[in-house]
Parts: C-alpha cells; structure tokens; sequence
C-alpha cells in the first residue's frame, strides 16, 4: 500500500508547485515594486525642522557677517545668497523642489511649496527679499525677514495644509537701482494664476522685538482674527517712514492684497543697518509668524 501513496502525491506536487512557483512570484513582484514605490516617495519626501535659535543665529551669521553687503554691485555674494537658500531648502536638507519663477536679471526669483490636502482653495504666499541696500550689510534689510522666511519654511515643510503655502525669495527689492519694479512684477504675475491669495505676507526687519507689527495699505487685507495675540495691527502711515518704499507698498501698487509682517518700521535712509540681532528675539518673532501661517493656511 505504501507505495500506492507516493504515487498519488506525485501529481499533487506537479500541481501544487507550478502554483507556489506563481504565487512567490507575484508576491516578490508586488513586495519589489511596492519597495520601488516607497523608495520614490521617500525621494520626495520634505523634513521639516523646528526653530532653534542656533540655527538662525548661524544663518544671521552667514548672512550678515560672511556675506555681507549683497546686491547688483556685489554679484558674487548676491548669488551665493541665493545658492545658501537654495541649499537650504533643497532636496539635500529640507527636501523641497527648487522652483524658479521668471526673473528679470540673472539672479533667480526662488519658490518653494507646501501643497495643501485638497486643491483649490486660496493660497497662502510667504515673500521676501534677500538683497541689501548699497553700502550696507542689511541686517534688518532683509537678514533677520530673510532668515525667518527660511526658518518657516523649514518648519512648516512637512505640513498637511488646507490652502496651499508657497515661500517666494525675491533677489531685489532693497536695492534702489536694481530691477525692483520688474522683479515685483514678475512674482505678480506668477501669483495671478493661482486663485486670489488667502493672505500675501511680505517679511521684513524680524529682530527688533518678539512682537509682530502687522500693516497694509488695503485695510480689507488684515486677517485680525488669525492675528490675534501675535502683535499688533498699524497704519501704513505709521509704519513707512520719510521717502522709503517697501515690498509690501510696491506690491499694492500692483494691486495685490499685500501686508507687511515686521517687528519695526522701515529704517530710514542715514540709519545703521551694520549690527547683528539678538538671536532669540528674532527665534521668538519667527515662531509667532510660523503661528500666523498655521492659523492663516488650516
């Protein structure tokens, strides 16, 4: 009888192990590309990155005392401002996709983005400048907006935002002489095909307190609700001293919705901007602007 039984499992196993051949099969193909596919993933995935005063103490270092004075008349340092954002951000720390929008000289208009859950509804835009006047180091124009812009979208880099936030770093807007007009209108027109904007942030001059000033020139603009408790809400008049003109103003003009989000009025022309911030005023004014984008972008 013994050997009746092994002749009956003889078919059995030609059966079952064509079978179990298959099986493995599809199950190592689907294990290999679902891998494939987290791998991909991975490859885009942001980290984000809380804010830690050592850290913006070390970019108001670079900024202000390594680089210095950047602008039209120091090229090589107004491009390696942009290549330290750009590092900053990128694919190698952050994680973002660097985007460029048009610029009007050959220094790049950089954008990042914070894709919100669900498209279409209106986006938050976080702006600002990273020039300096001529002849002047630019701590509060624009290091400390320019460092605090960078520290949020770091922070906020791994969002699952209801509106869609997106970090624009313009190459001129502090300088006189350079293409100012020209590059506002290029992010005018970058933001026009998007839906109307949910708010338009420009930031500047970040460490004189850990208070935010907020003002606009379209009082319609001014999300009071969002704002509440982070500072205070100022004329334009207040804020605009002598003959000077800031992103915000200039982007107005252009019939956008902008607001200036600072800790101090603009400086004025003979004013020394040479010094370097308190680290943890600018660390505390930074978190309450992250707090503003939060509020502003769920």
């Amino acid at each position: 009888m013994a050997p009746q039984k092994k002749f009956r499992i003889v078919p059995l196993l030609l059966v079952l192990l064509p079978l179990w051949l298959i099986g493995s099969g599809a199950f190592a193909l689907v294990k290999y590309f679902s891998q494939e596919k987290a791998e991909l993933e991975e490859t885009g995935k942001r980290f984000s990155r809380s804010v830690s005063t050592e850290d913006l103490a070390d970019d108001l270092k670079k900024i202000i005392t390594l680089v210095g004075e950047r602008n039209t008349t120091k090229p090589a340092k107004l491009a390696a401002t942009a290549s330290m954002i750009q590092g900053l951000l990128g694919p190698a720390n952050t994680g973002y996709k660097i985007g460029h929008i048009d610029s009007p000289s050959d220094f790049p208009i950089i954008h990042v983005s914070v894709p919100a859950k669900k498209s279409g509804n209106p986006p938050v835009w976080v702006l600002s400048s990273y020039d300096s006047p001529v002849g002047s180091r630019g701590a509060e124009k624009n290091a400390t907006g320019l460092t605090a812009a960078l520290a949020a979208a770091r922070a906020l880099a791994d969002e699952k935002p209801a509106h869609d936030i997106h970090f624009v770093f313009l190459p001129h807007s502090n300088e006189a002489d350079s293409p100012v007009i020209e590059t506002a209108a290029a992010v005018r027109e970058f933001i026009a095909r998007a839906p109307s904007p949910q708010a338009l942030l420009c930031i500047e001059a970040m460490g004189d307190s850990e208070s935010l000033i907020l003002t606009s020139r379209d009082t319609e603009a001014i999300p009071t609700t969002e704002f509440a408790g982070l500072g205070k809400v100022l004329g334009a008049e207040v804020i605009c001293l002598g003959d000077d003109f800031d992103l915000a103003s200039t982007l107005f003009e252009m019939n956008l919705p902008a607001i200036r989000i600072a800790t101090r009025p603009t400086l004025l022309p003979d004013e020394n901007d040479e010094q370097l911030p308190f680290a943890p005023t600018l660390a505390a004014s930074t978190g309450r602007l992250i707090e503003l984008i939060r509020r502003l972008s769920n």
